[in-house]
């Protein structure tokens, strides 16, 4: 279902500007007002067959698995899963189904929410030729060939001991720069960045890391989206409730909006200048390339995560782990949803890539478990 056409639009705000805010709030509220819809009605309108999961199970894996950040590296076809309490990163082919492993990752008990637990690698992503993982369990950002699978250097970021506020969170390579920007904490679960910055690693030597200079923000950023051709990087700031748009070359906050005060993942259409993002229990759709203006809004169901679009079918990937549901959504021209499918997951299932076509990839930590969505 798609929001009213005469919903008003998000404003950007300068950086550094006070002015504004309290409207852009507003304009939140009146927005989420006019998107309300049920899950209930949702799946009473849109439930599908036309699509199947494939469970894969992941080695070793007995109960739950930290799952967090994976990836799909479009050259190779192969589905990059640190499993993180287990001590390794699975490696799916896209076309067997096979599960590869680089084994040998550190973990260590942190305390979350009270609780010791056992966390390794959490977050990958793809490079030219290499992959970079960052664990959790040592603070550690480590280098694997995309091809052969072996680990190369591992890079202290923060001394183990520090905790998980300054352990890597999002690992994100910007191709346009041959950087690796790297986020810190855990803030959805109340772990707020030690530093309140992006470290940003020179990676120019594909297999080396260097540290190059920090991105002070004014709060924990989480989850992201690169634009390489535009030269911008884009994350939420967590305790803000806002988004926030950084110059790749300058390393500067060039421009934030105020979509929602629950915000987690972002996914980017490069091509027509879409920022799609996650705001409590639905999608919003904004017109960076001309100002950030609101497009659209979209109700999936709580328990977003990380979401994904497919550049090829132009489909945004939603899965809200509380109502068990996976949202296919196109989006067109205009930058308005059309919800395509609403496909029954399992309780849990949360945070999605898309593969080719009409394929995608999502996490179950439950069952410790990938599940792969197929059109039949």
């Amino acid at each position: 279902m798609r929001s009213n056409n005469s919903q008003p639009s998000v404003s950007a705000v300068d950086h550094g500007s006070s002015g504004g805010k309290s409207k852009l709030v507003q304009l939140c509220a009146v927005a989420s007002l006019m998107i309300f819809l049920t899950a209930t009605q949702l799946n009473a309108h849109k439930v599908t067959s036309d699509y199947e999961l494939i469970p894969i199970a992941l080695p070793g894996a007995s109960g739950v698995v930290q799952l967090d950040y994976f990836a799909y590296d479009r050259a190779t076809g192969k589905v990059w899963v640190p499993a993180s309490n287990t001590g390794n990163v699975d490696v799916i082919d896209e076309n067997s189904g096979a599960v590869s492993q680089v084994t040998g990752f550190k973990t260590g008990e942190v305390e979350l929410r009270g609780r010791r637990v056992p966390l390794g690698p959490t977050a990958v992503s793809v490079g030219d030729g290499v992959v970079y993982i960052g664990n959790r369990g040592d603070s550690t950002l480590c280098v694997i060939d995309a091809q052969t699978l072996k680990r190369g250097e591992c890079l202290e970021v923060a001394p183990a001991g520090a905790g998980p506020a300054a352990a890597p969170d999002a690992v994100v390579y910007v191709a346009a720069t041959k950087e690796l920007w790297i986020t810190t904490g855990a803030p959805p679960i109340g772990v707020p960045s030690a530093d309140k910055t992006i470290q940003v690693f020179d990676v120019s030597e594909l297999r080396y890391l260097k540290l190059k200079l920090k991105i002070p923000l004014d709060g924990s950023a989480e989850g992201y989206a690169v634009d390489n051709q535009r030269g911008v990087f884009y994350t939420n700031i967590e305790e803000a409730g806002k988004t926030v748009a950084i110059d790749v070359r300058s390393h500067k906050v060039v421009a934030e909006w105020k979509v929602h005060d629950d915000l987690q993942g972002l996914t980017l259409d490069s091509a027509r200048g879409f920022l799609f993002v996650a705001c409590g229990d639905h999608v919003v759709s904004l017109d960076v390339a001309h100002g950030g203006r609101l497009i659209d809004s979209l109700v999936t169901g709580p328990g977003l995560d990380n979401i994904d679009f497919s550049p090829d079918k132009k489909l945004l990937y939603a899965a809200a782990s509380v109502t068990a549901t996976l949202s296919i959504i196109e989006v067109g021209d205009d930058g308005k949803f059309r919800l395509q499918s609403l496909v029954p997951t399992v309780k849990g299932a949360r945070g999605v890539v898309a593969g080719k076509g009409e394929t995608a990839y999502l996490i179950d930590p439950v069952e410790g478990r990938i599940l792969k969505l197929k059109h039949k």
